[in-house]
Order: structure tokens, then C-alpha cells, then sequence
């Protein structure tokens, strides 16, 4: 049973959610978080990806991929540059011209990069070429299955890629509207970026919850370590676990316009991104955002899985990773 609990704060409607706690344990631990502070002149820093990369086929779907990238070329005022590994043939040129226009885009709004050989590899490398901030791609749904998946050229995109990836489920002609959010503040230095870009998006599309997710590092070990504390004793250590990583994720969220979002921070534990698919599922989220990890993927996270595998076995909803190596910040008047 899933408990909610938090105490009105100004400005916003927050709740924290944790499992398997009494609300009278936690309530009125947690310190009144501060206010963000004010941009300096009237100004907040937006973080925006300047050009967006949006890998495609001739397929049913393309064109719904291309009303979903033209979508965020206008809201983040990006370039947009559309890559296709096959031949440039007069039908395919035209083709894509007439969808083009379809959408409102002109052959001179975009950039069309027509390449020939491994598919996954030319992406990646025109994305490196065109300094693509943001690469967009489409998953895969399994045939009769009410289930998405990635398939080998997209699995390589998000494992080898420099820059953000935004994979999307079920890309629409009329695009659907983000009514949840999760965030997940974890094994990441792009943390802080996800979360902002995650609250960005929230406010933009007026979305239901913004639920921000985050692990307590090794809990089962330190809980067993205590095992032979009183149950007075375990349950406050139990609670100071959970009150420091509410705190953490507060301390972030200071730092973000969020005004207006309703926030929910909810803590895990167990295998993380496990936990995290699991939760995006029971949150019915249109959008999971997550930072990118430290390192690449190698095959060593295959044989023993990265938390994020764990998210790419079987797509809980929209995902998008983000790599905040070459994001750009510009001003924004307030």
C-alpha cells in the first residue's frame, strides 16, 4: 500500500511517497524547503538543445516522428537535422519533401544528411559531425504485444551515443500530451540537468505530476547491519535513510524553476532500474527522463546489467537520457 504525506508548501502542491513506513514516523522531519532562489535582472537560464537529430526510415511511422521532432524544434527554437541511411533516390527525396511541407517544415528549415553503410554507426558519426545536441528515434512495438522494445540499431544509439537521446514509443501526427513525469536523480553528473529539463517539459505542457525518483544506496545492507538494533532504533535509522535522500532531492529542486508542478518525491529501493521501469509503469508515465551514466555502456554492463538496461529490456514509456556534455544554456526573461 502506497502512503502519501507532506505538508503544504508555498507556491506548489508537493507530496512525498514511501513504502512501507507510518506517515507519524516521517511527518514533520522533513525541513520546510527554502524558496529558488530569484534569477539575477529578471533572467533564468534555460536549458535548451540547439540542434536536434531525428533518425529516420521510410516507414509508416515516419511521419509522426517528424511532427514529434518538428514539436520540440519549435520549442526549444533548435535547427534540426534529419539522417537516413539509404539511398538518396528522386521517390525518397520527394517523399520526404511532401511530409515536409505537410508539417509546416521546408527542405530549407532542415538538414537532410542522405548516408550509406552500418546504420547505427553513420548516426552516431553525423551526430558527432553536425554537433547534434538531442538524437530522437523511434521503438519498436512487439507484434501482437502490447509492449515497446529496442531494436539493435536504436540499442546502439542509446548505449554508444555522445549526446541526449529521446526515444519515443508511439509518436503521433497530433501529439499527445506529457501528463506524467518521472525523473530519476540517480548514478548520473547530469542529474541536476535531467531534473531541470524534466521540470522545463512539466511546465511547458501543463503536466498532471512530476514525480522525482531517487535510490537509498545500499539500504538492505545498512538495515541488516542494524538487525540487532531495538525496533525504536531501527525504525530511526530507517527514517533518517529516507529524510536524507528527501533532503538531497529538495536541495536540487531549490535550484529549479518548478513553480506551478505538482512534485512527488518518491523513494526507492532494491534494483534500481528495476524499480524505476516498475514505477514509470504503476505512475502511468508518458515520459521517463534520466541522466546518461558516467561512462559508456560496454559489454561488461550486458553480462552484468547497468540500472539502465534494466529500462532498455522492455520500455516502460518514453525515454529520454540525458547527456548534458554539450547542452547550452541561454537567457530567458522572466
Amino acid at each position: 500500500m502506497q502512503r502519501y504525506f507532506r505538508r503544504p508548501v508555498e507556491n506548489r502542491a508537493s507530496v512525498v511517497e514511501y513504502e512501507g513506513c507510518k506517515i507519524s514516523e516521517l511527518f514533520g522531519r522533513l525541513s520546510r524547503p527554502q524558496e529558488a532562489k530569484k534569477p539575477y535582472f529578471g533572467l533564468e537560464m534555460s536549458l535548451a538543445f540547439k540542434k536536434i537529430g531525428l533518425a529516420i526510415a521510410f516507414s509508416p511511422r515516419l511521419e509522426a516522428l517528424l511532427c514529434e521532432a518538428a514539436r520540440l524544434k519549435r520549442f526549444w527554437k533548435s535547427e534540426l537535422v534529419l539522417i537516413h541511411v539509404g539511398e538518396a533516390s528522386p521517390d525518397a527525396a520527394a517523399s520526404l519533401n511532401t511530409l515536409l511541407s505537410k508539417i509546416g517544415l521546408s527542405e530549407a528549415d532542415v538538414i537532410i544528411r542522405w548516408e550509406q553503410g552500418e546504420p547505427a554507426n553513420r548516426i552516431l558519426s553525423v551526430c558527432k559531425e553536425e554537433k547534434v545536441d538531442l538524437i530522437i528515434a523511434g521503438a519498436l512495438k512487439k507484434e501482437n504485444l502490447l509492449k515497446y522494445y529496442l531494436g539493435t540499431i536504436a540499442r546502439k544509439i542509446l548505449r554508444k551515443a555522445d549526446c541526449s537521446v529521446l526515444m519515443l514509443l508511439d509518436p503521433s501526427v497530433e501529439p499527445k500530451p506529457i501528463h506524467n513525469i518521472v525523473v530519476n536523480t540517480e548514478d548520473s553528473p547530469y542529474v541536476e540537468q535531467a531534473l531541470q529539463i524534466g521540470c522545463e517539459l512539466g511546465t511547458a505542457e501543463k503536466s498532471n505530476w512530476i514525480h522525482v525518483v531517487r535510490e537509498i544506496k545500499l539500504y538492505s545492507l545498512t538495515m541488516s547491519a542494524a538487525d540487532q538494533r531495538s525496533e525504536e532504533e531501527y525504525s530511526k535509522l530507517r527514517m533518517d535513510l529516507v529524510s536524507t535522500e528527501i533532503d538531497n532531492v529538495q536541495k536540487m529542486l531549490n535550484k529549479i524553476p518548478h513553480e506551478g508542478l505538482k512534485v512527488n518525491i518518491k523513494i526507492l529501493s532494491g534494483k534500481a532500474g528495476y524499480e524505476l521501469a516498475q514505477f514509470a509503469i504503476r505512475k502511468h508515465a508518458d515520459l521517463l527522463v534520466v541522466g546518461a551514466p558516467p561512462r559508456k555502456f560496454s559489454f561488461f554492463d550486458r553480462v552484468f546489467p547497468h540500472d539502465q538496461e534494466y529500462i532498455f529490456a522492455d520500455l516502460p514509456c518514453s525515454l529520454l537520457i540525458v547527456n548534458a556534455k554539450n547542452l547550452r544554456k541561454e537567457a530567458v526573461h522572466g
